[in-house]
């Protein structure tokens, strides 16, 4: 059954996802302890990071936090 969701290939959600992706490997981190350290579940994680599903601010902000970066850093690194 093919994903009906609208934001699927959404270009703002593939950039958030790809930062989130370079700056979480960059640091040597696994999805699994990203998630940890970010209180998500790594699927949910992993879907964030292929830009198919829209990430929450409190989320977003848990992200950063565990990268050790700003939010603005994680939008300044995706272009956004």
């Amino acid at each position: 059954m093919p994903n009906l969701s609208p934001n699927r290939h959404d270009p703002t959600l593939i950039a958030l996802g790809d930062a989130i992706r370079r700056i979480r490997q960059k640091k040597g981190l696994s999805q699994e302890q990203l998630a940890l350290l970010a209180g998500a579940d790594r699927s949910h994680l992993g879907r964030l990071e292929r830009g198919d599903n829209e990430i929450a601010v409190l989320l977003l902000v848990r992200i950063a936090k565990a990268l050790n970066i700003s939010v603005a850093e994680l939008m300044q690194e995706a272009a956004l």
